[in-house]
């Protein structure tokens, strides 16, 4: 019985094998990689530089003015010090944008 199972094994790898090595050895898709290429060119790009054209004039339309401070008792909540500064600003803060916990710094 485990000759058969072992016999059986052999052949099925033999046959995958000459498959997987013919296929590679073929000569691939016959070009695939133009059409990849002329995508990438003539769609791909020009579709990430219109989605970066609409992000920069969406956001010049749009008024510059920041939310109006409400003091939730569970946004901005520090149960320790950040390990660097005066411990209550975050690593990338912007005193403009973000608030600390009692409110914008420049009001």
């Amino acid at each position: 019985m485990a000759s058969y199972i072992q016999r059986a094994a052999n052949l099925y790898v033999k046959k995958n094998v000459r498959l997987a090595s013919h296929a590679a050895t073929a000569g691939g898709h016959g070009g695939g990689w133009k059409l990849w290429k002329k995508l990438s060119f003539f769609v791909g790009f020009p579709a990430v530089g219109l989605g970066m054209l609409n992000a920069y004039l969406g956001h010049q339309e749009s008024g510059h003015e920041r939310a109006p401070f409400v003091a939730y008792e569970y946004m901005r909540v520090r149960s320790k010090r950040f390990p660097w500064g005066d411990g209550v600003k975050s690593l990338f803060h912007n005193p403009h944008v973000n608030a600390l916990p009692s409110g914008y710094e420049d009001h």
